[in-house]
């Protein structure tokens, strides 16, 4: 039993030490409240990632950000960085990013509208699932792909129109958006149809 708790103690001080190097290797940081990964030293970017604040009111997320006397760029939001914020009432996201990643602002449902920039290419796997009190998107010509279950249970959504730069619209997008009574689907959409269990018509 002894050797037991001596080889236990071993793990758990090799486990210790690991996670204490995890914040280096990842680098990650926090600034005027919002949390960040660097993701690519040579570049020089960060995405927004999540932790334990949770968000409330209005927040602007800055197109860089300074850490360490380096200066980054934000590309990115990050897995669920904003995730079951219900507080959280607008948004204003930089042109530099490119990409809203999985879950992003998942239940966030205290935002009623978000202006997507102009530089976003992606909106991951449930970005924006379970904002209910979301009444408007504006979704820019820059997106290309819309992941599954993006908007879904967004049941404050009554209209939305998907642009011609889109390729790619995941199942489920607008899952269960049961305020939705308008598609609008430019053309070359043709292929969409992830409205399941909502009353939206195709236009």
């Amino acid at each position: 039993m002894k050797t037991l708790t001596n080889q236990l103690r071993a793990i758990l001080a090799a486990v210790m030490m690991l996670i204490a190097t995890l914040p280096a290797l990842a680098q990650y940081f926090v600034d005027n409240g919002i949390y960040y990964r660097v993701l690519d030293e040579t570049s020089k970017t960060v995405k927004v990632t999540y932790g334990d604040n949770k968000y409330s009111g209005s927040i602007t997320i800055p197109p860089s950000v300074s850490h360490n006397d380096i200066s980054y760029s934000v590309t990115s939001i990050g897995y669920q960085a904003f995730d079951g914020c219900t507080g959280l009432t607008s948004i204003n996201i930089p042109n530099s990013v490119t990409e809203i990643g999985l879950g992003a602002f998942s239940e966030c449902t205290g935002l009623t509208s978000i202006n997507i920039p102009n530089s976003v290419t992606e909106i991951g796997w449930g970005a924006f699932g379970g904002c209910t009190g979301l009444t408007s998107i504006n979704i820019p010509n820059s997106v290309t792909s819309i992941g599954e279950w993006a908007f879904a249970k967004c049941d404050g959504l009554t209209s939305i129109t998907i642009p011609n730069s889109v390729t790619e619209i995941g199942e489920g997008a607008f899952a269960d958006c049961t305020g939705l009574t308008s598609i609008i689907v430019a053309k070359g959409n043709s292929k969409y149809d992830s409205r399941n269990n909502c009353n939206a018509i195709i236009e």
